[in-house]
């Protein structure tokens, strides 16, 4: 994973957590394809291209607020990169604050996300790219 790619992660999360749709849609390729297995959703999906990111943001959107994604840490993993990822957000009709924890891994080109697939723990993740801790 090049540093630019690095850099262009880092920027990505930082457009995400500002719900600004045109940043957050500068990080995505049009290829893009992120998998949302069912262990971290009660509508397991995979979201596809600019399309799918907006699906995936306003389905979201409908039930929290203050959704924010904290990377805690990057490892490389060549042409993708390991992400332990902290979730927080509020419900929207309760305000009860949910946090969530899940590693991903993230495949960029250009600049850009290509492929994300979430896991359960940072092993997981490293395991699917031939990593260990």
């Amino acid at each position: 994973m090049s540093q630019a790619n690095l850099d262009a992660l880092s920027d990505g999360f930082d457009a995400l957590n500002s719900a600004d749709l045109g940043r957050i849609l500068a990080f995505i390729d049009a290829d893009f394809a992120a998998v949302t297995p069912a262990a971290f959703s009660a509508e397991p999906d995979t979201y596809r291209g600019h399309d799918g990111v907006r699906r995936y943001l306003r389905s979201f959107g409908d039930d929290m607020d203050d959704i924010r994604f904290h990377p805690d840490r990057f490892w490389d993993a060549g042409d993708a990169v390991v992400v332990d990822v902290r979730l927080t957000a509020k419900g929207k009709r309760t305000a009860i604050p949910v946090e969530q924890r899940f590693t991903q891994v993230r495949t960029m080109r250009e600049g850009k996300a290509v492929r994300v697939r979430a896991y359960a723990s940072p092993a997981d993740a490293l395991e699917a790219v031939g990593l260990t801790e």
